[in-house]
């Protein structure tokens, strides 16, 4: 039996989904609404009061994004604005149908050093870090979700909330002298954007605890012992070294955006949902694809048996 698309479409509306679930399926929704106490509005217009920088994204006809962090004088640090502009461009890049593939650089050749100090010290109570805290946390959490293949392109320096953002991409690659540093405890504060869960996630709760008490400097050579990356480039050259993502980023993204996006999207929820509901939703994916375009063609070929 051939699943069609219009019964693909009628299964997703009457599969009886969890929230978690409906979270995955559906963009644009919040980790933390106002009964959190989170007014999205009211930090929107805070952080609009610290200008800086630009988050910059461009759209290959490859199918792969590059989102740069462009704050030089800074080493690319987070204004307020940025963190605006990051949440806009991760609206456009979830409506991004052709989109397969994002890295996500800082310009001339430094990551990010986390938030601009200026907006830091004027969002200083208590309730300004945990609404700063909720706002970005949503950010990377769809920034996390969206259905791109995602590598952080680490040069030079990636500190406090720019070794979080890392994190938040699938894979992280390395120049030679870069250096990933989770600072936070010299600043008297924890990860706030979702940096530690992501990281135990992605490095085990010891190395975590080692890397987050600054007991264990993450060089390039360390980050690549402990899992924390998945290669180390072999140029330090900016535009080089962007090329070389680009070609490692390739093996991951040869097919159709359709192909490609729904196997995000089930990675995703097999590391979000608990068993059931993910095997659910691999079957809710799996009816948008089967039977479809590249499916039927991939058949025709006999592809499955080419090499």
């Amino acid at each position: 039996m051939v699943l069609k698309p219009e019964m693909a479409t009628s299964l997703l509306k009457t599969s009886p989904l969890s929230v978690r679930t409906k979270l995955l399926h559906q963009t644009g929704l919040s980790l933390y609404n106002t009964s959190h106490g989170f007014y999205e509005e009211e930090v929107k217009k805070k952080l609009q009061q610290f200008p800086g920088g630009t988050v910059d994204l461009q759209k290959e006809d490859s199918g792969i994004g590059i989102l740069t962090l462009n704050n030089p004088s800074k080493m690319n640090a987070f204004s307020g604005v940025m963190m605006l502009q990051l949440l806009e461009k991760v609206i456009e890049l979830e409506n991004w149908t052709e989109g397969k593939g994002l890295i996500v650089r800082g310009a001339k050749n430094n990551f990010c050093s986390g938030s601009d100090l200026n907006a830091v010290k004027a969002l200083a109570t208590p309730e300004d870090g945990m609404a700063l805290c909720m706002f970005m946390q949503n950010t990377l959490t769809r920034f996390m979700r969206l259905p791109l293949i995602s590598v952080a392109l680490v040069q030079g320096w990636a500190l406090g909330g720019g070794a979080e953002f890392t994190t938040a991409c699938d894979f992280r690659l390395m120049t030679p002298e870069s250096k990933i540093r989770f600072v936070h405890k010299e600043m008297g504060i924890i990860p706030s954007w979702g940096g530690t869960t992501r990281l135990v996630e992605i490095i085990g709760s010891r190395q975590a605890l080692k890397v987050l008490s600054g007991a264990l400097k993450l060089d390039s050579k360390n980050a690549l012992n402990i899992g924390m990356v998945e290669e180390v480039l072999q140029s330090s050259d900016e535009a080089k070294s962007l090329e070389e993502a680009q070609e490692w980023l390739r093996q991951f993204i040869q097919g159709p955006p359709e192909v490609i996006r729904a196997l995000k999207k089930s990675v995703s929820s097999g590391r979000e949902l608990y068993l059931e509901e993910a095997l659910q939703n691999e079957r809710d994916l799996l009816g948008t694809v089967w039977g479809g375009p590249a499916n039927l063609e991939a058949i025709a070929k006999k592809g499955k048996f080419n090499k």
